[in-house]
């Protein structure tokens, strides 16, 4: 018998049909997503939905960095398989003890299921090995470490991706509640053309919900007040009519009936394409986290907290500039003409800079995306019970955790975000409709 059986044999014994077969799969999978997308963005820009348009070719760059990554760790496998290393230098900040790995009947399993392909293309990593070995050295990472690093780097990108437009899509069907809170308050304005009434700050609605007092202890109450308020009723409507008619007096006071719900949309929209970025400072996050998650630290445990913090932090930041905001008009009126109207103000945010919250957002969904992938790929690569997943004290709290921010951050977040985050001194280039922006684009 020759040796070599067929898993050896290279594209030269390897029937025509059969490579005819896999090429024509792989190309059709390809092709129908970038098919999908491409029909998605045309369909966004026919519907005059730039944001949303920006957003897709967003993703577009995103899985182009990804194909980029992917042919770099495949060229560059035969280079990893043959740069030897001394045997010291890989027995230290292992994930797992050498005696705790064993090939349990999970790792075979999804060995089959998701690595044959891979590990056929790997095959010849035995010959680095050898060569090392002659050598009285080990290799840098065998080649089923590559390739399960490529795995992992994919699963990664598309989880982000999924889960960025989950939360958009469940926020935005949440604002689209407040459509009828619009309607009512431009009916408000229309009508309002009668002689107008004293308003009693300390009596509005507005700041009696909001304003605490100004003493030590009503401060750290307005604190407290701002963090439960964050998840039973993160934007009421009087806190929406107020935040609304405020910066409609701020940046386009003569016009009443401005559609601050639509001006809104747009703006998140906007940053939309932000959120589903895989910006360089979240690829050094992951870098970091690979670095760090040795056996013994529980890491993968503890920074599964990062994100909760992250997210209870600039909910309640959020509310507490709806309370600074109440608290500036009590602490300057005790009676107004007409409807209480607040001041927008960049010195309510963190270091005078509304988008700093937007860009904690993209942070927390991105390493919440970070851990359900890190999870999923563990399971099914290694198992359930492989010592990298950590004991079920440690899977279960990480995975309810993980659902708590995606819900919180979609339902209460990201909603109390998009209207706060309008408080600021400036507005954007998404007061203007579509044509007035195109025609200030051609004046430029």
């Amino acid at each position: 018998m020759a040796e070599g059986g067929p898993d050896d044999e290279t594209l030269e014994l390897t029937p025509t049909w059969i490579l005819a077969i896999v090429c024509a799969v792989m190309v059709v999978i390809s092709m129908a997503a970038e098919r999908g997308l491409h029909y998605l963005a045309k369909k966004l820009k026919r519907n005059n939905q730039k944001p949303l348009y920006e957003a897709v070719l967003k993703v577009k760059e995103e899985l182009m960095l990804l194909g980029f990554i992917s042919l770099l760790l495949t060229v560059c496998q035969g280079m990893i398989q043959e740069i030897c290393i001394p045997p010291d230098w890989r027995i230290h900040m292992l994930p797992c003890k050498r005696q705790e790995v064993a090939p349990a009947k999970e790792h075979l399993v999804a060995t089959q299921i998701i690595g044959r392909i891979g590990r056929r293309l790997l095959s010849k990593g035995a010959t680095g090995a050898e060569t090392c070995r002659q050598k009285g050295k080990i290799q840098l990472m065998s080649l089923e470490s590559v390739h399960q690093l490529h795995v992992f780097i994919f699963v990664l990108a598309i989880t982000h991706v999924v889960f960025s437009a989950l939360t958009m899509l469940l926020g935005g069907a949440k604002m689209h509640q407040w459509k009828q809170w619009e309607e009512d308050a431009i009916q408000k304005d229309t009508a309002g053309n009668g002689p107008k009434k004293v308003t009693l700050v300390q009596n509005s609605e507005f700041v009696k919900e909001n304003f605490k007092g100004n003493d030590k202890y009503s401060r750290v109450l307005s604190w407290l007040h701002s963090f439960f308020k964050h998840f039973y009723g993160s934007v009421s409507k009087t806190d929406y009519s107020t935040m609304r008619l405020g910066f409609i007096m701020a940046h386009c006071p003569g016009n009443l009936k401005f559609d601050f719900h639509e001006y809104m949309l747009r703006v998140l929209e906007s940053d939309f394409k932000v959120v589903v970025g895989i910006s360089w400072y979240l690829w050094v996050f992951v870098v970091i986290f690979l670095l760090l998650n040795i056996n013994g630290w529980n890491t993968y445990f503890w920074i599964a907290f990062l994100p909760l913090i992250l997210l209870l932090a600039a909910g309640t930041k959020l509310e507490h500039v709806i309370a600074q905001l109440a608290r500036d008009v009590a602490e300057k009126h005790s009676a107004l003409e007409g409807d209480l109207i607040v001041k927008p103000s960049d010195d309510h945010f963190w270091f005078g800079w509304p988008r700093i919250v937007l860009l904690l957002i993209h942070f927390i969904l991105f390493q919440n995306a970070f851990e359900i992938a890190f999870f999923f790929w563990i399971l099914t690569t290694y198992g359930f019970n492989s010592c990298i997943m950590g004991h079920v004290g440690f899977i279960v709290p990480r995975l309810v955790i993980g659902v708590i921010i995606q819900l919180l951050c979609s339902y209460c977040t990201l909603p109390l975000y998009a209207v706060v985050t309008q408080m600021g001194s400036f507005y954007k280039k998404e007061i203007f409709n579509k044509h007035v922006q195109q025609g200030l684009r051609r004046l430029r």
